[in-house]
């Protein structure tokens, strides 16, 4: 691979006689260690912000003079007003290894290693500044790139440390667990399967209430999250609840009697992309004779055709970390009919105090592309004869009640199914 197949070609740079402070909103703002300096188009220097900050330390002539200085950082941090009054050309490098787009990949990566530089000015045969290539380039290009998907596992233990923290579970609880209880009266349900159990909530709550529950989830912070949350059960109801951690395909040999109530709730049967439908027929096989199954899935159509692609853009604030605050991000690309797939893409920013916003971490996830005729469809195939469907609205914060408003393609945020043999 070349620099020219991983470069960035929008570049950010300055002129020698830009103020340092102006750089420095640069540095910061693009989340960048540093920017060449042009003067046209031709690179003439770089500034990075070991540049910046080596101003604050005395040299050597002042060293010189006064010896003692040195120790005085505080002193030191009084500077930074003429630091930022300074220009590009005062305190750049001029010493600066450049690449052209021919240059192979590694080439570039080993002229980082070796001028302990993070990113190198790409230039054309004239000297004239095209593009930027960087470690994380480099990175993305020769491995990131070569990566799958995110896969379940990983997917929700990332989420697991912050978004999942800040799901306001009492108000889910308080409207999923009340229809939920209705329906399982109904079928008289006494035992139940919750597969991506996820932090173990509902599993938690049915126990408490008199069920005998198991979860599931393939993620390992997960499970780790629901076996700490299960601590405030009696340890009659702990004797009720059970959790494994594996895929629902590797584990279900350890269930030997039969489930009256099967869970798949928060988009879960559209986090198996390609084994979906075998998802839902190995679940099939563990239920009873009468037994029920309830689904609760994406509407991907009112993504896609109302919210222009937006699932949800929310703030929240985490325990134990007052002075921060978290954005959550989700949505969706078009969808590959071809393979009913769709990507989700989620991003957490984050803010100390306020100040600035910078990424905390960007995730892709390969889904199922699901809706109520291919979902419906493949019940049926597995004998399931009477379904019923509804809607649900949510808006990455507020849920809603289960069974309670009709399933509308345009309107309803969840595609909530009731399914029974």
């Amino acid at each position: 691979m070349k620099v020219a197949d991983a470069m960035s070609r929008h570049v950010d740079h300055v002129s020698s006689d830009t103020k340092v402070k102006a750089v420095s909103l640069l540095i910061f703002g693009r989340g960048i260690n540093g920017v060449p300096v042009c003067k046209a188009r031709k690179v003439i220097g770089f500034i990075t912000e070991r540049d910046i900050l080596s101003q604050f330390y005395p040299s050597l002539d002042e060293y010189a003079q006064d010896p003692f200085r040195e120790g005085d950082f505080e002193g030191m941090e009084k500077k930074v007003q003429d630091v930022f009054e300074m220009t590009a050309d005062k305190i750049m490098s001029t010493n600066i290894t450049r690449v052209t787009p021919d240059t192979p990949l590694l080439r570039a990566q080993s002229l980082m290693f070796i001028e302990k530089v993070g990113r190198l000015p790409v230039v054309d045969k004239s000297g004239n500044l095209i593009g930027i290539i960087s470690k994380g380039d480099i990175f993305r290009a020769l491995v990131g790139d070569r990566l799958l998907f995110t896969e379940n596992e990983d997917y929700n233990d990332w989420l697991s440390k912050t978004y999942y923290q800040a799901v306001d579970t009492e108000d889910r609880l308080s409207h999923e667990i009340p229809d939920l209880l209705k329906v399982f009266t109904q079928h008289k349900v006494k035992t139940i399967l919750d597969i991506g159990c996820g932090t173990g909530d509902h599993t938690i709550d049915l126990a408490r209430r008199g069920f005998n529950a198991v979860g599931t989830d393939r993620s390992h912070g997960m499970i780790r999250e629901a076996n700490k949350r299960k601590q405030v059960l009696s340890k009659e109801a702990l004797g009720r609840l059970e959790f494994y951690r594996g895929s629902f395909e590797d584990i279900q040999s350890k269930f030997t009697e039969p489930f009256d109530a099967a869970l798949i709730l928060g988009n879960t049967l559209s986090h198996n992309p390609h084994k979906c439908q075998k998802l839902i027929k190995q679940t099939a096989k563990h239920l009873s004779e009468h037994g029920v199954l309830i689904l609760q899935v994406t509407n991907f159509d009112k993504v896609i055709k109302v919210k222009n692609r937006l699932l949800s853009f929310n703030f929240a604030k985490l325990s134990g970390e007052p002075n921060k605050e978290y954005a959550f991000l989700e949505f969706y690309d078009l969808p590959i009919e071809r393979y009913r797939t769709i990507l989700k893409t989620f991003a957490i920013l984050v803010s100390d105090g306020g100040k600035r916003w910078k990424s905390s971490g960007v995730r892709n996830s390969l889904m199922a592309y699901n809706n109520k005729e291919s979902v419906g469809k493949v019940l049926r195939k597995n004998g399931f004869s009477k379904m019923s469907f509804y809607g649900g609205s949510f808006d990455g914060k507020h849920w809603d009640f289960l069974f309670r408003k009709p399933f509308k393609s345009l309107e309803s945020d969840w595609l909530n199914i009731i399914a029974a043999k």
